[in-house]
């Protein structure tokens, strides 16, 4: 089947000077393949050897997500192969996601960065800012969740039912979710927007005992996610979504973003990933 801490501490300064930093634009690739890369470049982060890193990339075919520390008896994985999705755990955490139809950033750099520096939160609204501003250059008035938003126990296995802190927000109705991995040496976050279809679809990859609770959260989810195309009222395609959000980041957090490739080192990490861990039901399945 395999194919959140403080208040902010923003110090504008920071943003004072340009940041040279390397810009994938990937096109769709499975949900292993997106998940070794992504975490690939984070090793390479962490080894000094890979520069700050900005990348855009889709999914095929559609992918169910899971997040790093959650539960696969959730995830109904019979109706997952039946509709001919695939199934991979993410090394950042949150809930699942069903990958489709959708843009999704990742963003990687030491934790030394200014970008990335402080806490989780700290970053997250950093990183924020500038997916809104490439939001509104799509005509989207977005704007980030409050600082105050905690995902609870009680919250479903859906991950854009509830914005979390600085989660990106259109009409009061969540847009773009994020996760982050923050480890000693690197910082890795990745986010998912929607651009068509029914947020609510995820809805039928996860298990329930009771099939009133499966209706009551595809009722929460459509009152509380939202697309691209619902808000902007036109199918705005993967190449305009992501060269907004390049031109949003780059202008709002000041980066100097220059097209690149995968070293060949990198490369050979994902080889490495792919087969241990992302490609593996060990990884992927365990509870």
């Amino acid at each position: 089947m395999m194919n959140c801490a403080s208040g902010p501490n923003l110090q504008s300064s920071i943003f004072n000077l340009p940041s040279h930093w390397r810009l994938l634009r990937h096109g769709h690739a499975t949900g292993a393949e997106n998940m070794a890369v992504d975490e690939a470049i984070a090793q390479g982060i962490a080894e000094g050897v890979s520069p700050p890193t900005l990348r855009f990339y889709g999914w095929t075919p559609p992918c169910v997500s899971l997040g790093r520390n959650q539960q696969v008896h959730g995830i109904d994985l019979a109706a997952c192969a039946e509709r001919g999705y695939d199934i991979v755990r993410r090394p950042t955490g949150g809930r699942a996601i069903l990958h489709t139809d959708e843009l999704t950033y990742s963003i990687a750099a030491s934790p030394d960065h200014p970008l990335m520096a402080g806490l989780v939160l700290d970053a997250y609204l950093r990183i924020s800012r500038g997916l809104v501003a490439g939001l509104r250059r799509l005509g989207i008035a977005a704007e980030e969740a409050p600082g105050s938003n905690r995902a609870g126990p009680d919250v479903s296995a859906a991950c854009f039912e509830v914005p979390s802190a600085y989660e990106i927000t259109a009409g009061g109705r969540k847009i773009l979710g994020s996760a982050q991995a923050r480890r000693a040496k690197s910082v890795l976050q990745h986010g998912s927007l929607p651009l068509v279809g029914d947020v609510a679809r995820v809805v039928d990859c996860l298990a329930f005992a009771d099939p009133a609770e499966r209706e009551a959260l595809r009722r929460s989810l459509t009152e509380h996610a939202t697309t691209v195309e619902q808000v902007t009222g036109r199918q705005v395609g993967y190449e305009e979504a992501m060269e907004a959000l390049i031109a949003g980041v780059a202008e709002t957090l000041e980066l100097d973003l220059v097209p690149g490739e995968l070293t060949e080192q990198e490369r050979a990490w994902m080889a490495e990933l792919l087969r241990d861990k992302y490609c593996n039901d060990t990884w992927t399945l365990r509870v």
